[in-house]
């Protein structure tokens, strides 16, 4: 069964970090590139971050440039998103999804989707 399963999410405090994780079953994430997006209450879904299939090149929205952190681990079939210096402007829920291929794209573009992990960032 292929699936797309992320974990880390919660609640933190402004400033604080946390560290989201993509992990990958029924399929090979050595052959896609990996977006996480977010979608807050009441607004479309946006990109946060991308990740290329062979690690060479990522992307980052504006808004977590210098705050969030893309990478992979193709041996745990795995990806993560480092989050620090959190704002309550990051709260959304979280999703990574796949693509085959070796660069990023639109979120149209990705096949396969995870469940989403609630981020909060509330004082």
């Amino acid at each position: 069964q292929v699936q797309l399963v992320e974990s880390g999410g919660g609640l933190v405090q402004p400033g604080g970090s946390l560290r989201l994780s993509c992990a990958a079953s029924g399929f090979t994430l050595h052959y896609y590139a990996i977006g996480w997006f977010r979608q807050a209450p009441g607004k479309e879904r946006e990109g946060v971050s991308c990740i290329s299939s062979s690690d060479s090149s990522t992307y980052y929205a504006d808004s977590v440039k210098g705050r969030f952190t893309i990478s992979r681990d193709n041996a745990k079939n795995a990806a993560y998103l480092q989050m620090t210096s959190l704002k309550p402007e990051d709260t959304a829920v979280y999703y990574c999804a796949a693509r085959r291929a070796a660069l990023c794209g639109s979120d149209s573009e990705y096949g396969y989707w995870g469940q989403g992990t609630q981020v909060t960032v509330s004082s």
